[in-house]
């Protein structure tokens, strides 16, 4: 891995200038705390590595929270022209909309406090977790059809849900130009089983407390309520998108020759956004987005019944409203002023889009306002709820960070964890966890990743966002 080198260029931001093969700089968000984990990290080379690609406009982005991951850093950012660019599922991730949502409640902390542990039960009982587990849908060929062409419109109209939510999610649940028919048979066949399923890892519900308000008018617009309960939704497309994912990877490392592209690393596999293989990736990509959408809107409706049963009240009594459902791994097609007005393909990987108040993408309840931005931290710390600024969209094409952004392999955190008892020290914290392996809580302790408070300290001192809210975990289901 070689060496890069970077300088300070403003308020925790830092740039690597154009060099050898990068057509633009790399600009990456950090403060000095972060600093520690990432100079040396293979995730500054990937991120000049994404500089090198096709068509790319402005900067190669990395958010406070970057980290490596395939080809792209996770917690990167890139956008390209539609003329001469290029589209490259790396710049994606394997999990496709991997996303977070956020439901708030009328419902006093207090009065739940006393009963988590039977919250956290029946949530274990009645929400599927682990790899391979099936959910409550078994999708013959025209259910995954509609699912993957209305993603979280078709949960709702089963019955998963209410139509009042869709205008809370980003796409209001549906992308554009999904076509079941560019997806392959096998990823048809592992999509079958698995739509209201939370999948394993870093997937997650959280049951937590409103603790802090920063920003009181935007909170009382989103529905938080300081001590109120809220609950978040960490999944995604689940195996579905892991297939569309590995199959446009492969096609496009084939067709890269014929292309004329040559990529420093061959995660970065590419194909021009003019190409017959971008489309079909694009239109399978979308496919895999909704339904993502459909999985969270179907995980949110099992949630709330399980707290409503833990909790022994009425939907009425629950008071819950969606506060919003974002992507994180997703490449759109985009109007940026920063492009001169005209439409780029931008790509966040590990990262949130994030359009601020006035922005005609911003659902019109928030526009005032600007739309949530949801960072989960991790199990035994804070998560947030944000609001960007309009210089997200001179800087990182409407873009923030999406969580802490790990500091650990998975492997390094289970030999961290040998002789400890990471559920006992998060019990003793005031956090209930469990999943479905204790290998899993292994991997996903709290050493393993960034202080989510120094990610979101990083995002407001470079002028990017503002904190609304903060919330304290109190029971957490992970996969």
């Amino acid at each position: 891995m070689k060496t890069l080198e970077f300088k300070r260029d403003g308020a925790c931001r830092y740039r690597i200038r154009r060099s050898g093969r990068m057509k633009v700089d790399a600009v990456f968000y950090a403060s000095e705390r972060l600093m520690v984990s990432l100079r040396g990290d293979e995730c500054l080379t990937q991120l000049a590595n994404v500089a090198t690609l096709p068509g790319i406009m402005g900067a190669s982005i990395g958010m406070p929270d970057m980290h490596s991951g395939y080809g792209f850093p996770i917690g990167g950012v890139a956008a390209f022209s539609l003329d001469g660019g290029v589209v490259s599922p790396g710049g994606v991730g394997y999990d496709i909309n991997c996303g977070v949502r956020l439901v708030a409640s009328r419902i006093p902390f207090e009065a739940a406090r006393g009963r988590l542990d039977r919250i956290l039960a029946l949530l274990a009982a009645s929400v599927p977790t682990g790899v391979g587990s099936n959910g409550p849908i078994e999708a013959s060929d025209k259910v995954l059809s509609r699912i993957c062409s209305d993603g979280a419109a078709w949960a709702v109209k089963n019955g998963w849900g209410e139509p009042s939510e869709l205008e809370r999610i980003e796409d209001q649940g549906s992308m554009e130009a999904a076509d079941l028919a560019a997806v392959s048979a096998r990823a048809q066949e592992r999509g079958r089983f698995q739509v209201g399923t939370l999948g394993s890892g870093n997937h997650f519900v959280e049951v937590a407390e409103i603790a802090e308000i920063g920003y009181p008018e935007a909170a009382r617009v989103f529905g938080l309520e300081k001590g109120n309960l809220a609950f978040l939704i960490h999944s995604g497309s689940r195996g579905f998108g892991h297939q569309i994912c590995d199959d446009a990877l492969r096609s496009m490392q084939h067709a890269m020759t014929r292309y004329g592209i040559r990529v420093p690393d061959r995660q970065l596999a590419s194909a021009p956004l003019s190409s017959a293989e971008a489309r079909s990736y694009l239109a399978a990509m979308a496919a895999a987005a909704n339904y993502a959408f459909a999985n969270r809107q179907v995980l949110s409706a099992l949630v709330k019944k399980g707290i409503e049963e833990a909790l022994a009240i009425s939907p009425g009594e629950a008071g819950w409203t969606l506060v919003y459902d974002v992507c994180h791994n997703i490449a759109k097609i985009e109007r940026h002023a920063a492009a001169d007005g005209r439409k780029v393909c931008v790509h966040r990987k590990g990262a949130t889009r994030a359009f601020p108040a006035g922005h005609p993408l911003v659902p019109a309840v928030y526009r005032n306002i600007g739309q949530p931005v949801l960072v989960p931290g991790d199990m035994g710390r804070g998560s947030f709820v944000l609001v960007a600024t309009p210089k997200t969209l001179d800087e990182t094409w409407g873009s923030l960070c999406h969580g802490a952004g790990r500091q650990m392999s998975r492997s390094e955190a289970l030999k961290k964890a040998r002789g400890r008892s990471i559920v006992e020290e998060l019990s003793e914290k005031g956090v209930l966890v469990q999943a479905a392996r204790n290998k899993t809580i292994a991997e996903e302790m709290p050493d393993a990743y960034k202080d989510v408070s120094e990610v979101v300290a990083a995002v407001v001192e470079a002028g990017l966002g503002r904190v609304v809210a903060r919330l304290q975990p109190a029971a957490v289901l992970k996969g």
